[in-house]
């Protein structure tokens, strides 16, 4: 008999039906015993009184694999309002050892540590599993809203030859005897296939050995990164940010933002009561910021724009009004920043100057400058987290909570 998932048994009331997965948790009354029975879709909860099987039942642990066949039966109490009843129990695997913690408790533990050393367990909990499905569906927003903007999905070498933004450590590793990197950005590749589609897009790792350690830094994580050209400054690409943060949003089944609100940098720093040449957002800035959106427009999310070219990387372009600005932009999202982007530089001259400027050597972005001699459109684009967004969105304290397997200055196992 085929195997049916928990969330397929209504379907099958009265019928024959064989379910597989975890033992989730025993309850062995005097007279019945209740089986709950994890899978992928969700719990099936299994009656047994036959003695027989009972005692097979009082045999097993927690975790450990089986089968279930038997007869699915309407009952409003079981979940899903169908239950498993005359069953035949069979284990796929050796009897599992306790779990460092019960998952069929409601709640997960509540030790970081705990949960981030034994993960590769304690996601079953239904809670950690709903979070990891939640950036899934995410994603899913996340592309389709892209898709049907003819935006083309690409993937970009994560071993480059230099690194991509100018201040920031990378790892280095050894490549066949040559110095290279692992890349902090897909950002000069995804600039280049503007050359090629006009429109893209991607999702991926990045890396970032940078000494924090905060709740939320890592040296690790998924960026979703968007390029578009032929667009005539940074609004254009306020307003793709905008439509993917929204699907991302409608996904994951929260509200979805009409306009977002935005403020300038140096009218945000007006507003702080912060000097004039403050150079960049500090955490507590955010903060206020994101409550100052949410009283001003009731709005969780608000775009900073023209922050300061001399925070900003050297393909960043300038605002002509306002040489010491640029067209860049920050989101954030709950007072947390959650994506960067802007306006790039487009013209071959302009790059060979900018580097010129910052007194940085052309050489280790050769191929990349080069490429801008061939003819560019005018270009933008941003990356943002998706272990940001997620823990934004399910009031995670720390990014840790919402990232599969963290890794960050001290942990690399699991």
């Amino acid at each position: 008999m085929q195997r049916i998932l928990s969330t397929d048994l209504p379907a099958h009331a009265g019928h024959p039906v064989r379910l597989a997965g975890w033992v989730h948790r025993r309850r062995l009354l005097k007279s019945v015993a209740f089986l709950i029975v994890r899978d992928a879709a969700g719990l099936a909860q299994v009656v047994v009184t036959d003695p027989a099987v009972r005692a097979q039942l009082e045999a097993l642990t927690e975790e450990t694999v089986v089968s279930i066949g038997g007869t699915a039966k309407a009952n409003p109490t079981a979940p899903g309002g169908v239950e498993v009843v005359e069953p035949e129990i069979t284990a796929l695997g050796d009897p599992a050892a306790p779990p460092p913690a019960d998952l069929y408790r409601p709640e997960p533990p509540s030790s970081l540590p705990l949960l981030l050393d034994h993960a590769p367990v304690l996601l079953r909990h239904p809670k950690r599993k709903a979070v990891h499905a939640l950036a899934a569906a995410a994603v899913r927003g996340f592309r389709s809203t892209l898709d049907s903007q003819r935006f083309v999905e690409i993937h970009t070498p994560k071993i480059v030859g230099s690194s991509t933004e100018s201040g920031a450590n990378v790892f280095a590793l050894d490549y066949f005897g040559r110095p290279a990197y692992l890349a902090q950005s897909p950002q000069f590749y995804k600039q280049l296939m503007v050359g090629v589609f006009e429109r893209v897009y991607e999702v991926g790792p990045v890396f970032r050995a940078e000494p924090h350690d905060t709740v939320r830094h890592l040296a690790q994580y998924t960026s979703l990164d968007v390029e578009l050209g032929f667009i005539d400054d940074h609004r254009d690409v306020l307003a793709v940010a905008r439509d993917a943060v929204a699907g991302m949003l409608d996904a994951v089944g929260e509200p979805v933002p009409g306009d977002i609100p935005s403020i300038h940098f140096a009218d945000a720093m007006r507003l702080l009561g912060e000097p004039e040449d403050t150079p960049d957002l500090a955490p507590a800035h955010e903060r206020a910021l994101g409550e100052w959106a949410r009283t001003e427009d009731g709005s969780d999310l608000v775009f900073v724009t023209g922050y300061p070219m001399a925070k900003r990387p050297f393909y960043t372009m300038p605002d002509p009004a306002r040489p010491a600005y640029s067209k860049s932009f920050d989101l954030l999202f709950k007072g947390l920043e959650l994506a960067t982007g802007g306006q790039r530089l487009h013209r071959h001259a302009d790059y060979l100057a900018a580097l010129a400027a910052r007194r940085q050597p052309v050489e280790p972005y050769q191929s990349y400058v080069d490429a801008f001699r061939y003819g560019m459109p005018p270009h933008g684009g941003f990356a943002m987290g998706l272990e940001r967004f997620v823990a934004r969105v399910v009031g995670a304290a720390n990014i840790r909570e919402t990232t599969l397997f963290p890794r960050d200055r001290f942990r690399l196992t699991p």
